[in-house]
């Protein structure tokens, strides 16, 4: 990671965090009215092949003790209501502000992978790791929909296991390793950008 994009990734967060902290607190009080504790969902990532650390989203489906890999329609029916909102206009990610403060994350780069997935491919999670894993990216923009679609009809985990692994991993990283072979701060911004109208959009 450069100097100038850590720079940007620091100062947009303390800004965000700063004007969005009434909305982080309020869908917290929501969360935590309608859906109980926890508030936060932690789930273990890799910041790099051998790195871990803990990402924090509000949390979006009833807690599972079994719970582990991708996500597809075997689990869609433990989504709560109000998480299907959050999911939909990703405020369920705010949170993730701490992690780019931290330094566990960028604003944009490949999504952290599960660490399974990444033990699984080394050779391909060696390459797209070579970049800070992201809240955004090009996979995250121009994949995420159709990997919803492909997992959306998914009747247990090891169908989902079996979607994930052979038709969105490849393709997410063909995405993240063109983002790595082309990043700059001006790429950067034009994504975060993009990534804040799509809820509008989509409406």
């Amino acid at each position: 990671m450069t100097v100038s994009k850590r720079l940007l990734d620091v100062l947009l967060a303390l800004i965000l965090g700063i004007i969005l902290l009434v909305p982080i607190g309020v869908v917290g009080i929501l969360c935590l009215i309608l859906q109980g504790r926890p508030v936060l969902f932690l789930s273990e990532r890799m910041h790099s092949p051998d790195r871990a650390f803990r990402l924090v989203k509000f949390r979006t489906m009833r807690s599972s003790a079994t719970d582990s890999g991708a996500s597809g329609g075997n689990k869609s029916d433990r989504i709560t209501r109000l998480g299907h909102i959050l999911r939909r206009t990703r405020l369920d990610e705010l949170p993730q502000l701490w992690n780019i403060l931290r330094g566990d994350m960028s604003f944009v780069g490949p999504r952290p992978p599960l660490r399974d997935f990444v033990e699984r491919y080394p050779e391909i999670y060696n390459q797209v790791l070579m970049n800070r894993p992201g809240v955004t990216g090009l996979a995250s923009l121009y994949y995420h929909a159709h990997e919803e679609k492909l997992l959306r009809h998914s009747q247990s985990a090891a169908e989902t296991d079996a979607i994930y692994t052979r038709r969105c991993v490849p393709r997410k990283a063909h995405l993240d390793l063109i983002y790595q072979k082309h990043q700059s701060i001006c790429f950067d911004v034009a994504l975060i950008a993009k990534t804040a109208m799509q809820p509008f959009r989509r409406r």
